[in-house]
């Protein structure tokens, strides 16, 4: 038996706002959406996130998640650059002792997303 993929599904309680969030400021684009049963599929490069209205079976007061997204870039700058002023920041742009340069922001939900580069040697 072999895993074939990992498509993280989130909670929002504004879908439409999550789309544009993704798909404005970070460059996703909506492949699927259905907006009468609450739900969305986005994509980025190799990225797949979906995003849905929480359902009857599931308590849901908020959005939360104890963990962060970590997306690898091979520009970090400039994606600090374009993101710095437009969305909340969790952490500026810094060079980490693990070997990356990163910053880390949260979306309209809340949710903690990181971009990293590795440092290459000079």
């Amino acid at each position: 038996m072999r895993f074939q993929k990992l498509t993280p599904m989130l909670y929002t309680t504004d879908l439409e706002g999550t789309i544009q969030f993704y798909v404005n400021l970070l460059g996703f684009t909506c492949n699927e959406v259905n907006f009468d049963l609450g739900w969305a599929c986005l994509e980025k490069d190799s990225i797949e996130l979906m995003f849905s209205k929480p359902n009857e079976h599931i308590p849901f007061t908020q959005s939360h998640f104890t963990g962060s997204f970590y997306i690898k870039t091979d520009d970090v700058v400039s994606l600090w650059n374009q993101l710095r002023d437009t969305v909340q920041l969790a952490y500026p742009l810094e060079h980490f002792e693990y070997g990356m340069h990163e910053f880390a922001l949260l979306d309209n939900d809340g949710y903690l997303i990181q971009f990293g580069q590795e440092i290459t040697p000079e």
